[in-house]
């Protein structure tokens, strides 16, 4: 089923595209410490710190993340149902992730990152629900 593919629906697959892209510039810093690039972990030094710890892991989470973000890019970008749906999950569980983050860790800084997921949840799911009726593509 196709949902209707709309200049926000791209605006929103460009976001998880750019999502995929940080996910390999993540890989290729861990698999490459104290390369040219390795200045760009000055951003954020608590997830150098996070990635460190985790070890190995760290990368086959950042495959998982970025083939995700990648596949929802594309779903996006052609308007698919499944690439929706891909996109609302990827967001809940970001969501959940804040959450705990500000929960557990006491990083309230991560709360900012629930409206916006929000707004963006419904969005689509609005988007989906609308087309359903007219039986999009």
């Amino acid at each position: 089923m196709i949902v209707a593919s709309t200049k926000t629906h791209r605006l929103l697959a460009l976001f998880f595209a750019f999502g995929f892209s940080m996910c390999v510039l993540t890989i290729g810093l861990l698999l490459f410490p104290g390369s040219a690039l390795d200045s760009v972990w000055r951003i954020n030094p608590d997830a150098h710190l996070a990635f460190q710890s985790i070890g190995r892991w760290s990368i086959a989470i950042m495959l998982v993340v970025g083939t995700a973000c990648c596949f929802a890019a594309i779903g996006l970008w052609r308007g698919t149902f499944w690439g929706t749906r891909l996109a609302i999950l990827i967001l809940v569980v970001n969501m959940i992730g804040d959450l705990s983050n500000a929960l557990l860790n006491y990083d309230f800084r991560t709360l900012i990152g629930l409206p916006i997921a929000t707004g963006m949840i419904v969005y689509l799911a609005r988007s989906e629900r609308l087309c359903a009726p007219l039986k999009c593509g």
